[in-house]
């Protein structure tokens, strides 16, 4: 009867999951000169970096599987984001202690594509992804973007 009933109606659904990690960062241009830096980031190009604590909210949407009633089993979902986001990112430096932001300024607008493409790589091609990345309890970011 399960059977039928998906296949009769749409059962697309979306699930999310939060985490949270601490990290610091600079913005800064080094094509630019130590004046406009300031001019253009404000306190976030301090050279002593600032930190924040960030929140994220991964939402996987898709077809629910008829045998077992998922979409995804959650658990796989927590252990990608803990390998792939919170022990790659919490509590570090983005400028100097990841590869990630080497050569790509850790904007939160960065932060969000580069989060996005680490999850994504390790999820089926059936599945779509959305990203939110708080930076702070009033500002956030959603890669890809809100349509």
């Amino acid at each position: 009867m399960l059977h039928s009933y998906h296949k009769t109606y749409n059962m697309r659904v979306s699930i999310f999951r939060k985490a949270h990690f601490n990290a610091a960062h600079r913005l800064h241009n080094p094509n630019w000169s130590d004046e406009k830096n300031r001019e253009v980031f404000g306190l976030c190009n301090s050279a002593n970096y600032h930190g924040h604590n960030y929140d994220l909210e991964v939402c996987v949407s898709g077809e629910i599987d008829p045998d077992t009633g998922y979409l995804m089993d959650l658990k796989v979902l927590k252990d990608i984001i803990k390998e792939e986001v919170e022990d790659r990112f919490d509590h570090k430096n983005l400028n100097m202690d990841t590869e990630e932001f080497k050569d790509l300024i850790p904007s939160t607008e960065h932060m969000a594509f580069v989060i996005y493409n680490l999850i994504t790589a390790r999820l089926e091609d059936r599945f779509k992804v959305r990203i939110k990345l708080w930076e702070t309890p009033r500002n956030y970011v959603q890669y890809p973007a809100a349509e």
